[in-house]
């Protein structure tokens, strides 16, 4: 699913409902919506290029292929993407959050990135974290969070370095 993905303790500005949200959820992100949603802040991109995917899964489905709760496809238009995602009630949820750098919407690419919903620390040999990991409660409302995206560099994964 996310061929490299591993997790900096970057920080970057919060996101809030009151940003642009993207996506064809973004109203639900609008400040006062009672519906339950999550502004995802994407930040850390390599490139200006491809598409950003953001996946929402429960514990019982968390990675499984085609088991989502929610996805939405984007292509990439900036440095930093608050995207929105509408969910179907309260819950604890994961987010995981994929850059296909050339857009073929192809998993493996050692130049693809991606990372996770409260950043977890991986590695080469640990790629996907447990959902305790990366678990967030969702009430109703939107909930905000950032994912700073990481990629492969030589024999390790982390964020892209700022020059």
């Amino acid at each position: 699913m996310l061929p490299i993905a591993a997790a900096g303790l970057a920080f970057v500005a919060p996101a809030t409902p009151a940003q642009a949200a993207l996506g064809p959820d973004a109203a639900s992100c609008r400040a006062g919506s009672s519906q339950p949603a999550v502004l995802v802040n994407v930040s850390g991109f390599k490139s200006r290029s491809g598409r950003v995917r953001v996946q929402i899964y429960n514990s019982s489905n968390f990675l499984v292929k085609g088991q989502r709760v929610r996805r939405i496809d984007l292509p990439v238009t900036g440095g930093s993407m608050p995207i929105c995602v509408a969910l179907p009630g309260p819950s604890t949820y994961a987010i995981a959050v994929r850059h296909d750098t050339d857009g073929d919407n192809k998993s493996g690419d050692w130049s693809d990135g991606g990372g996770f919903s409260r950043n977890p620390k991986l590695s080469l040999l640990k790629l996907k974290p447990s959902f305790s990991q990366v678990a967030v409660p969702v009430g109703n409302g939107v909930r905000s969070l950032n994912v700073v995206l990481n990629y492969r560099q030589g024999f390790s994964v982390g964020p892209v370095a700022k020059s």
